[in-house]
């Protein structure tokens, strides 16, 4: 069974367990974040409280945890697919974290989708079109296919 790591903006994370049900009714071992799989299990995806490191800056040890937790399941998965939704009205967002995510994966050389388009208002367009991620188009189904 093949396995895919979801990355995501913490803004996305309720989206992120609908896409792993989706997945998972697939045929694919998901990975969520482990913040999204705690605010599953709680219900709470207020992402003010998550971040507390931005009212505390002795807080960020907790980011970093969580990101080096996150690069390790990137590791053991088959490929990764970074769900890009409109953030901060920019379309197709993808973030700072997202594109370290999307490094290590490349790095790895591991298959990077991406569900919607690439965010051409970005200021990581070079960045990201230079990793050649499989782009979904907006149709999970698509990453059957591709996969």
């Amino acid at each position: 069974m093949k396995t895919i790591a979801i990355c995501s903006s913490a803004n996305f994370y309720r989206q992120a367990v609908d896409i792993q049900f989706q997945l998972e009714k697939l045929g694919y071992r998901v990975i969520i974040p482990a913040s999204a799989e705690r605010m599953k299990k709680s219900g709470d995806y207020d992402v003010d409280r998550l971040k507390s490191w931005f009212g505390n800056d002795k807080d960020y040890h907790k980011k970093v945890s969580l990101m080096r937790g996150h690069f390790a399941e990137i590791e053991v998965a088959d490929s990764i697919l970074v769900l890009n939704y409109q953030k901060n009205e920019i379309p197709n967002y993808i973030g700072g974290n997202v594109l370290m995510e999307m490094a290590i994966a490349f790095y790895l050389n591991k298959a990077i989708f991406i569900l919607n388009d690439v965010p051409e208002e970005s200021t990581f367009l070079e960045e990201i079109k230079g990793i050649e991620p499989i782009v979904l188009h907006g149709k999970l189904e698509n990453i059957s296919t591709s996969s």
